[in-house]
């Protein structure tokens, strides 16, 4: 097994071959090979160990375990107690991911510290096996399906070409010595239920299981690939940037076909998991939207709209431009002038007389209505908004600069005829809108 590993070190992993890393060390039969390969190896590399302190006078054996064993090979080492139960409860998930979350929190601060390039894992391919049928069991698309990756960001596996056991001849050819988790062999945790009684039955169906196994996961690999590519292309054509969100043509989104699987590839990125109600957006009405934890999907009459939710303290009905504890999300720069000179669509001049309250800022309700400049009579800002194309995200969006009820500006669009500077004025008031 060591003159492999070395070859598959060689071609798969050489950046280990020049790079200090990290090797995670549970004390365990895989990660104790794992350490004595990468010393025969001569890589330089410092075990770490967690103390979950789950299993009480065992798990500080382990610990005392892997300090010897640093010594046995001559390398550094890092240790670190949690409190496991207590973070499990704070955060409301299980011991299993309670462990997870703080072995590769303090794995990555560690390594950043102490300026190790990666973290090396002892997984091996009876991980990936289990893994594959968890994933399988709960219910899973194709990435689900694709196992443990040898490497992601600054982790690496490089035992994950060996089964469990390569790694029992190797250490007992060696006369190497580890520490066994009485916790593997509760049937009530999935994992070791798989690996007890399933993994063993499926072993037996074949006498080369494991290398058949290690293509399927090739080729599943290979076809996931695929169809990442083809909905990369797809998200290129469809999601339409615009501003602070996409704009997605349902006729086009309707025509993909099979149409639920490319709803699950598309938007899975964004968070989403209640498919149905995406496809229910297809049909639906405007105004009805899907959210996922980070994102929401609108219908707006022939598109949908995605766009990010973005956090943040609840936001006043109105602003008072005279108030200085009031500090408006936009900023209106106002000042006496002489006569009109630049003009925009950020700029308004107003007759100051007309202005009969404070002005203030708000946004659009249901009933407002205001007189377009240059037309005759009073029009609904709904109808307005819907005149000028604009989708439901820029209505959300849209502010309205008013005088006492009246409404003077809607801001970047269209003025208010009525208090229009006109021959008769004598005070001319200019308010810029500063984007």
């Amino acid at each position: 097994m060591l003159s492999e590993f070395k070859k598959h070190i060689e071609y798969n992993f050489p950046a280990l071959l020049q790079s200090p890393f990290l090797l995670a060390c549970s004390g365990g039969i895989d990660s104790v090979v794992l350490a004595h390969l990468c010393a025969a190896c001569n890589l330089k590399f410092a075990l770490v160990h967690c103390n979950f302190r789950l299993r009480g006078e065992e798990s500080d054996a382990d610990e005392e375990f892997v300090k010897a064993l640093s010594k046995e090979l001559n390398l550094k080492y890092f240790v670190k107690g949690f409190d496991t139960e207590y973070y499990a409860n704070l955060n409301k998930v299980s011991v299993q991911m309670a462990a997870r979350d703080l072995r590769y929190s303090w794995f990555e601060e560690l390594r950043g510290k102490e300026k190790y390039s990666y973290l090396v894992t002892a997984h091996q391919a009876d991980d990936n096996l289990e893994t594959f049928l968890i994933n399988l069991s709960r219910g899973t698309g194709i990435e689900g399906l694709n196992g443990i990756t040898e490497r992601s960001s600054t982790i690496l596996r490089p035992l994950l070409v060996f089964t469990r056991q390569d790694i029992q001849q190797y250490a007992t050819k060696n006369k190497l010595s580890w520490r066994e988790d009485s916790s593997n062999d509760d049937r009530k945790y999935l994992r070791n239920k798989i690996r007890h009684e399933i993994v063993p039955k499926l072993k037996e169906l074949h006498p080369t299981f494991d290398k058949n196994f290690a293509k399927t996961l090739k080729y599943l690999a290979g076809t996931s690939a695929l169809v990442d590519e083809h909905i990369s292309d797809l998200k290129k054509t469809l999601l339409q940037p615009h501003k602070d969100h996409y704009r997605i043509s349902v006729k086009e989104l309707s025509m993909l076909s099979p149409l639920e699987p490319h709803i699950h590839a598309i938007f899975k990125e964004f968070g989403f998991t209640q498919w149905e109600d995406i496809l229910g957006l297809l049909t639906t009405l405007s105004g009805k939207e899907v959210r996922s934890g980070t994102h929401r999907l609108i219908k707006d009459r022939d598109e949908l709209l995605l766009q990010e939710l973005k956090p943040g303290k609840a936001t006043p009905d109105m602003y008072f431009l005279d108030d200085p504890d009031s500090r408006p999300p936009l900023q209106l720069l106002q000042q006496r002038v002489n006569e009109i000179s630049e003009t925009a669509d950020t700029i308004l001049y107003v007759d100051k007389e007309t202005l009969n309250d404070r002005l203030s800022v708000r946004k659009w309700q249901n009933g407002d209505y205001f007189y377009p400049l240059g037309m005759k009579g009073k029009k609904k800002v709904a109808k307005f908004f819907k005149d000028e194309k604009m989708d439901l995200i820029a209505k959300e969006a849209q502010w309205l600069l008013c005088s006492g009820n009246d409404i003077v500006w809607v801001i970047g669009r269209r003025a208010d005829d009525r208090f229009k500077v006109t021959g008769k004025t004598k005070k001319i008031l200019k308010i810029t809108w500063v984007e």
